[in-house]
C-alpha cells in the first residue's frame, strides 16, 4: 500500500501547481500582446536586425516546432528554424584569408623612398643593408618594386641626374666636419 503524502510533498505539489498556472497565465498573456501589436503593424512587415534573429532562432529551438506551432505569432516557425540553421553555420564558418603574400609594410615602403630619394648614389643593397640596421628585413627585390611602383628609378639613373647642390646638400655635415680634422704633416716638401 502507498504511503500518504507528507505534508513537504504536499506543500511542493501545490506550489508547483500554482507556479503553473502564473506561467500559463504569462504566456497567454504575451500571446495576446503579441496579436495586439500584429494588429497595429498589419500590412507592415516586420523587419528585424541580426541581433533580434539571433535572440529569437536561440529561443524558438529550445521550445521545438511543436511549441512554435502554438506560440509563435510574429514570424512562422520555418523562419525561426532557418534563422537558427543561418546562426549554426556561421559558427563554423571561419574568415577566408585573402590569397597571396600579405602587404608590404606602410613603414618599409616610406623609409625606402625616403632613403632612395635622400640619397641618390644608394643602390638596392645599400638601401637593404640601411634598413637592416633599423632592425627591417627587406630583400633587394622587394626595394626594386616600391621603387619602381613610386617612379624611381635605379641608382646609376638618379645619380646622372644628380646636381652640385643636390650632392653638396647631401655631403654638408662630413664636408664641413673633415675640415676640422685637416693637419699639416712635414712630409709636403716645403722642408
Amino acid at each position: 500500500m502507498k504511503s500518504p503524502l507528507q505534508p513537504l510533498q504536499l506543500l511542493l505539489l501545490i506550489l508547483s501547481g500554482w507556479v503553473n498556472r502564473h506561467q500559463q497565465r504569462v504566456t497567454e498573456y504575451l500571446l495576446e500582446e503579441n496579436c495586439v501589436l500584429r494588429e497595429l503593424h498589419k500590412g507592415k512587415r516586420l523587419r528585424f536586425n541580426d541581433r533580434q534573429r539571433r535572440r529569437l532562432a536561440r529561443k524558438g529551438k529550445l521550445l521545438g516546432r511543436k511549441h512554435l506551432l502554438r506560440y509563435a505569432t510574429i514570424v512562422t516557425p520555418d523562419t525561426i528554424m532557418r534563422w537558427h540553421r543561418r546562426l549554426i553555420a556561421q559558427k563554423s564558418t571561419y574568415p577566408r584569408k585573402r590569397p597571396g603574400r600579405p602587404p608590404i609594410m606602410k613603414r618599409i615602403t616610406e623609409l625606402t623612398v625616403r632613403m632612395a630619394s635622400e640619397n641618390p648614389s644608394w643602390g638596392y643593397d645599400r638601401i637593404q643593408g640601411a634598413q637592416k640596421n633599423l632592425g627591417h628585413k627587406v630583400s633587394p627585390t622587394t626595394i626594386v618594386n616600391i621603387l619602381e611602383k613610386h617612379g624611381l628609378d635605379p641608382s646609376s639613373e638618379r645619380r646622372k641626374r644628380t646636381t652640385w647642390r643636390t650632392f653638396l646638400n647631401a655631403h654638408w655635415d662630413t664636408s664641413a666636419a673633415a675640415d676640422f680634422f685637416t693637419t699639416e704633416s712635414g712630409l709636403s716638401g716645403g722642408w
